[in-house]
């Protein structure tokens, strides 16, 4: 069998209207994979981040159609490297992400896989898991959902002075520690929250959810603590499974730039790996 990747780079319009969409399918030259792997990034991610790259490679050579994109509000500019375009991430929201993931999955029933799924599964890493939680909860289209690291609330993880700061129309920052740029957030953000709490409630997402859901998260995990794969796990039915890694932080020991693969995203990676194939199956 062929080792060697198609790769095919796209753009779609966002949410906004404004700014593009831009994403990447991974394809293993010469398979049809019969389950497409839509990767979904967290807040202060994009698509080229540490991991994520490995993660779409090592899913596309297990014969799996695997897709990355940024957010077009993720605040990375049109290199797709650099948090050059912050103005962009000051006006971000969660629907706007949520619409921005489903915009990807029309985007695979109108054909930017050479050969159309039978499946599609959203994998979602940290907030980007709540996001695709969201989307999964609500579009029948998708077959199965995986989480790495996933936040169990949207509102709550932010403090009271924040929330101040936002309801007198003013802008938070938030400090980006690997660059230490002063990374803003408009007012717009909570105004979202707050206009749409049903819609953004992710535990309750979670319960209503039928499909097959794995869970995975890092007993370390130091920026969402294990006790959200818990909730989510005990607000969800018998669809969901639980996969905590021992030892593991929130990015599975690696950082940005990426490094290579640790042992704590190996096993992240094969459990992965099991559990989609018992779904193609």
């Amino acid at each position: 069998m062929s080792t060697s990747l198609v790769r095919a780079r796209w753009q779609l319009g966002g949410a906004s209207g404004r700014f593009p969409v831009r994403g990447e399918s991974r394809v293993l030259e010469g398979a049809a994979p019969t389950v497409a792997v839509v990767i979904c990034h967290g807040f202060k991610g994009f698509s080229q981040w540490g991991f994520f790259p490995s993660l779409a490679r090592g899913l596309a050579l297990r014969g799996f159609a695997a897709i990355t994109f940024d957010q077009s509000h993720n605040g990375v500019g049109d290199d797709g490297v650099d948090f050059s375009a912050l103005d962009r991430f000051a006006d971000q929201t969660h629907t706007g992400n949520l619409a921005e993931i489903k915009a990807v999955v029309d985007a695979i029933d109108d054909g930017i896989l050479p050969d159309p799924p039978e499946s599609i599964v959203l994998l979602g890493h940290s907030r980007g898991g709540a996001e695709a939680l969201l989307v999964a909860a609500a579009d029948r289209r998708i077959d199965g959902l995986i989480t790495w690291s996933a936040i169990a609330s949207i509102e709550g993880r932010w403090s009271e002075s924040q929330v101040a700061q936002w309801e007198r129309g003013e802008t938070v920052l938030v400090e980006n520690a690997r660059t230490h740029q002063q990374m803003p957030i408009g007012p717009g953000y909570w105004a979202d929250i707050v206009a749409n709490p049903r819609r953004l409630n992710v535990t309750a997402a979670a319960e209503k959810l039928t499909m097959p859901w794995l869970i995975v998260h890092g007993e370390s995990d130091e920026t969402v603590r294990i006790d959200d794969a818990r909730r989510l796990f005990q607000s969800a039915g018998t669809n969901a499974e639980l996969c905590l890694i021992e030892g593991a932080s929130h990015t599975y020991g690696t950082t940005h730039p990426y490094s290579g693969p640790t042992d704590e995203l190996k096993r992240a990676f094969e459990a992965t790996v099991e559990w989609l194939k018992r779904l193609e199956s």
